[in-house]
């Protein structure tokens, strides 16, 4: 079945467009990424750090471990980190062997013997106030940690940062869209599309821009850098002839 629009209503869809601009037939569309790049700075550490202890029983390794680790949480508690902040990541009791190159009569290499206990117990810890991350560092190796396997940098509320980088990442699309339609001398009509990708997050920090903290002379030296956020949109435009 065929359907025809009425006079009055093609009429007005043709003189209701702008009278400098007119929708190119067949001209098809112009699909542009933009992206959009801010650097924050992090106001959070997340540290991984734990206690190793060892013993000739798994009950004194265990005990000795249980001791510096709880050292190490009144050293948090002084520091002010919350209880919600400190998370254990890691736990183990594993025996330790001697490996003998002696044979049986048989000439089979002799069972490997235990020789004792190894007890690891690791924290996931988020310190807030960065200022004292030195100290906190120096006074819990102090006190028992012998373990520190890293230290991140992060921001605890993104949001505003990767807003900025949508409207960096949105401008970004229009400046190359606005150029391709010059340069092929057409214009942009309505915007048909706007779809954005997933965030990007670098987090190695800029090391030219690393700020010294003012800290106590014993307290490890940290500098947090700066964390870059970026974003990317794809933008499709209707092209118009002007």
């Amino acid at each position: 079945m065929r359907h025809f629009i009425p006079i009055a209503l093609l009429s007005a869809l043709l003189f209701s467009a702008p009278a400098l601009a007119q929708i190119i037939p067949g001209s098809g569309t112009i699909s542009l990424t933009g992206t959009g790049e801010v650097a924050g700075k992090p106001d959070m550490a997340i540290i991984s750090s734990g206690v190793v202890t060892h013993g000739e029983t798994a009950r004194m390794a265990l005990d000795a471990n249980t001791q510096a680790m709880g050292r190490i949480f009144e050293v948090l508690q002084n520091e002010n980190v919350e209880l919600h902040d400190i998370q254990t990541s890691g736990f183990s009791v594993q025996p330790q062997y001697i490996y003998s190159d002696q044979r049986d009569e048989n000439g089979y290499p002799l069972p490997p013997r235990i020789s004792g206990y190894q007890v690891a117990n690791t924290l996931t810890v988020r310190v807030r106030d960065l200022e004292s991350l030195g100290t906190l560092l120096d006074t819990a190796v102090s006190v028992g940690s012998n373990q520190i396997n890293s230290i991140s940098f992060a921001v605890s509320n993104t949001a505003p940062l990767l807003n900025d980088a949508r409207r960096a990442a949105m401008q970004d699309a229009i400046q190359k869209a606005q150029l391709y339609a010059e340069a092929a001398g057409v214009g942009l009509g309505n915007i048909l599309n706007i779809s954005e990708a997933g965030v990007v997050f670098a987090p190695p920090p800029q090391m030219a821009m690393m700020a010294t903290m003012e800290m106590d002379a014993r307290a490890v030296p940290i500098a947090a850098g700066e964390l870059n956020f970026t974003k990317q949109i794809t933008v499709i435009w209707q092209l118009v002839q002007e």
